[in-house]
């Protein structure tokens, strides 16, 4: 397929277009925005740089990709998005580009769905194959790890992570870190179970999914400490690592774990 960009659309003389890109109708593709081979960009979108895409990313009507962040202590610096592969960004989402105050940079990975009017703050990073449902909103500096699923309408504090496989209900209110595996709902979240079903599809093994139920009544039902909880999981890990990245949540948690 030949580039091809619609005579209303407005393209930067600095913008880097790569082979294949459609632009569509009034789309506006600022200054220092690179955009990979075979991107598709509706029409009504907004480029704003620094931003970098890769390949074959799907942007749809409407959408606000690398704009400054409304943060107060942002004075106009060079900060940057980067963007990977193969990810559908849907009708009106909004991604800022960082902060030099933290990474300077906001990124997404690849294969990811973001849904329509979800926004991604400044500085936040997103795995690969996460799924943004309509009108999530992530604060700055927000970390959501691979496989992660967020429903509709969740709202995820500042400088919170939600780990890998983890699932969260419609409406929840995130204000400390979800570890790996786990499903929370509820407005402040609460801790429900591990998310079975998603690891069922994603090919864990009954087995797999056992120990790491066990690990989750280690960290929720046994009334242990932070300390505690990661003694009897590095045991656990022996058996199994996919342990590890319930290790990773607790140590390196920040804010604390959803309980």
């Amino acid at each position: 397929m030949q580039t091809s960009i619609h005579p209303t659309a407005i393209v930067d003389d600095s913008a880097v277009i790569g082979d294949g890109v459609q632009i569509g109708p009034y789309s506006i593709v600022g200054p220092d925005v690179e955009i990979g081979d075979g991107c598709q960009v509706a029409s009504h979108v907004v480029l704003s740089g620094p931003t970098k895409l890769g390949k074959n990313n799907h942007i749809y009507q409407f959408a606000t990709v690398g704009q400054d962040t409304p943060d107060k202590k942002y004075q106009g610096e060079p900060t940057t998005l980067v963007i990977g592969d193969n990810n559908v960004i849907r009708e009106g989402v909004t991604i800022h580009r960082g902060t030099v105050q933290d990474r300077g940079e906001t990124t997404i990975g690849h294969d990811n769905l973001l849904m329509a009017y979800a926004h991604i703050g400044h500085d936040s990073v997103i795995g690969n194959h996460t799924i943004l449902v309509n009108n999530v909103a992530l604060a700055g500096h927000v970390y959501v790890r691979d496989w992660a699923i967020l429903s509709g309408y969740t709202l995820v504090h500042q400088h919170c992570t939600i780990g890998e496989h983890a699932f969260t209900g419609m409406g929840a209110g995130i204000g400390k870190d979800v570890p790996a595996y786990v499903m929370v709902a509820g407005n402040p979240a609460e801790a429900k179970t591990i998310n079975a079903e998603g690891l069922r599809r994603r090919g864990f093994t009954r087995d797999e999914i056992t120990l790491i139920n066990k690990a989750y009544k280690i960290v929720y039902r046994r009334g242990l400490t932070a300390d505690e909880a990661l003694e009897s999981l590095a045991q656990l890990r022996q058996e199994s690592e996919v342990i590890q990245p319930w290790i990773d949540s607790l140590r390196h948690s920040k804010r604390g774990i959803v309980r």
